[in-house]
């Protein structure tokens, strides 16, 4: 395989940022124009996000209940939350947003005027900065994946499950690719790059056995996680280097403008 020069490594990060800023303003010019037709923000006082959070964007309403800001913040830029750079309070202060518009937008729109209502009600002021780094790509495994898209009947007891499992297991539930690459990025400790090509809702549950548990040996559970996507989701997380868009916080508030 052919080796990258250095001037043309640089040329193509060089490019990569003019790309980001071009997505940025693109996006900026086309939030201007949407709007949601009635939207509360206000503050959750639960200290420190605890308890159950929630996040839905579908048919005109963007919601957000408990939820902290700095993941209402890339779910609205379609980041995963190790790529927003930002104050470190935006992990422990949450918010409730309820924000509605008559027309049923695609997702994409809902997550422009999502963006717009930060900007309006916590100034929130932002730009995407590509950086290079050791990352996972996501795709495919030979075999297909096997998910089952949400509120599909499946025969057997109920899908609901506890946040772990027996001998040292641990299992999660998310619905969409983006939720599964945060998480996958929390346990490999590289960003995950979605490079599957699939949308929506997924009934995804992952089981994998965390490092030293004690009933698997430690070069088994350190390599769990990557058997377990291949074999239960039908996916493969694939060593590269890639560059990636970090959402860089330039200002944000705290306290919300009168709804």
């Amino acid at each position: 395989m052919a080796r990258t020069s250095p001037a043309s490594a640089r040329l193509i990060f060089l490019c990569a940022i003019g790309a980001a800023h071009c997505v940025v303003h693109a996006q900026a010019a086309a939030s201007a124009e949407l709007r949601f037709d009635v939207a509360t923000v206000r503050l959750n006082q639960a200290d420190g996000c605890r308890g159950r959070w929630g996040f839905t964007a579908s048919h005109g309403t963007f919601t957000a209940e408990n939820a902290p800001l700095l993941r209402i913040i890339s779910r609205a830029f379609g980041v995963t939350d190790d790529r927003v750079s930002g104050p470190s309070w935006i992990e422990s202060q949450c918010y409730d947003i309820k924000a509605k518009t008559s027309a049923d937008v695609p997702e994409r729109d809902l997550m422009l005027m999502a963006q717009a209502l930060l900007k309006e009600r916590l100034h929130l002021a932002a730009h995407l900065e590509p950086e290079e780094r050791p990352i996972f790509a996501l795709v495919i495994d030979k075999g297909g994946a096997k998910l089952r898209p949400y509120g599909a009947k499946v025969s057997g007891p109920s899908s609901a499950a506890p946040s772990s499992v027996d001998d040292g297991g641990v299992l999660f539930m998310v619905r969409h690719m983006p939720d599964l690459c945060e998480r996958l990025g929390t346990i490999t400790g590289r960003p995950v790059v979605d490079k599957t090509g699939l949308n929506g809702d997924y009934m995804i549950a992952l089981t994998y056995r965390l490092i030293g548990s004690t009933n698997s040996d430690t070069s088994d559970a350190a390599t769990d996680i990557f058997s377990a996507v291949r074999d239960q989701l039908g996916l493969r997380l694939e060593s590269q280097r890639g560059i990636v868009d970090v959402l860089k916080i330039e200002g944000v508030e705290k306290i919300p403008t009168a709804n």
